[in-house]
């Protein structure tokens, strides 16, 4: 509820040009309590001090010259919110019904004839007051509920990144001893989409759905996924069942973070000449976020150095993607790719393996 102190401290705006009404009205306000109020006679200087003081209240005659009270009331209701535009109790001498309606119907909230009775204007005032302040309480009340849904929308967003970063982690654990490699690549298909054209809106999403592309791994038989040495016909075979394994792992999700993660992990082994796997697409059949990862995922496998590899240097890498392109890339994506490897490789530098994970491999 609205205390007392609550109403007493209520910003009070007193408008009339007559410096006789507002000496008094300034006398019952502050016998009754209230403290926190400033009056004007010049009608010009309305909009101004209503800005400064930012009132509950707003006390108002209707005939004065320059702007009468009707223009005072359109003026404010030109740069009305609902946070600040007050209540407007009418003071006037004017009786008449026309004078009356126009003044409700203009922004008032209540009207008062003079000469006033102290007790109905004091009995109304704090009428007028308790109304707005119980505006604010609920206002106030509604903006912290909302803030909480905020917070508690971010929570939820932030948890359900992690579980996927994790889930991409997860997967890229069983045949890697280090994460860092889906964060370099994930960061790489952002700035990739960015260079491509992308929005803000659709990098982020790139971004924490690329992780996931490899997840199908979690489904192949270490006998497969961990074997020393090349695979035969039948292991590839088995191997290249990763994208279809990690489609139906993230497949029935209503969100479009898992719909992207679906259509990277079912087709970033897809190729540009139509030789890749697993449905064989070709040119721009394949979905632009697949043929995305597909080149970031694999500069980055080349120039990162692993337990049972040497990494290649940048140019070499550089120049097998080249010669891939218009066979396995996208070629168009491999020019603009060339032209943002500075970032690429600031990517890989402060994300790269600390140097103790492979002295422990030794």
């Amino acid at each position: 509820m609205i205390s007392e102190n609550d109403i007493k401290d209520s910003r009070i705006l007193i408008i009339d040009d007559e410096q006789a009404n507002v000496t008094l009205i300034e006398k019952i306000l502050e016998l009754d309590g209230y403290q926190n109020f400033v009056s004007t006679s010049d009608s010009t200087q309305a909009v101004e001090l209503f800005q400064q003081l930012q009132p509950h209240l707003v006390l108002l005659d209707l005939n004065m010259p320059v702007f009468d009270g009707f223009d005072v009331m359109q003026q404010l209701s030109a740069i009305e919110s609902d946070n600040t535009f007050p209540s407007i109790l009418v003071l006037t001498a004017q009786t008449d019904r026309e004078t009356r309606i126009r003044a409700l119907t203009g922004g008032a909230k209540d009207y008062v004839h003079k000469p006033f009775d102290r007790v109905e204007l004091l009995s109304r005032i704090r009428n007028q007051l308790e109304v707005k302040r119980l505006y604010e309480m609920v206002q106030n009340q509604n903006n912290h509920l909302e803030e909480k849904v905020a917070s508690r929308t971010r929570e939820l967003q932030e948890t359900r990144l992690e579980v996927i970063h994790r889930l991409g982690l997860a997967a890229e654990y069983r045949d890697n001893e280090t994460g860092l490699h889906i964060i370099r690549m994930s960061k790489v298909s952002s700035e990739l989409a960015r260079a491509v054209g992308m929005d803000a809106k659709q990098c982020e999403l790139i971004l924490n759905s690329s992780p996931m592309h490899d997840i199908g791994k979690l489904g192949i038989p270490d006998s497969v996924l961990l074997k020393p040495g090349k695979l035969n016909s039948e292991e590839w075979d088995v191997m290249k069942t990763h994208t279809l394994i990690g489609a139906q792992i993230l497949s029935g999700g209503d969100t479009e973070l898992l719909e992207q993660a679906r259509l990277i992990a079912m087709t970033h082994h897809e190729k540009w000449d139509g030789s890749g796997y697993p449905n064989g697409l070709s040119g721009e059949d394949i979905p632009l976020v697949g043929r995305i990862v597909a080149l970031a995922d694999v500069f980055d496998a080349l120039t990162s150095e692993r337990p049972y590899k040497k990494a290649w240097p940048v140019q070499q890498a550089v120049d097998y993607i080249k010669d891939m392109s218009g066979s396995q890339f996208d070629p168009a994506l491999v020019d603009i790719f060339i032209s943002i490897l500075p970032k690429v490789q600031e990517i890989s530098a402060r994300y790269r393996e600390p140097d103790e994970y492979f002295e422990k491999a030794v």
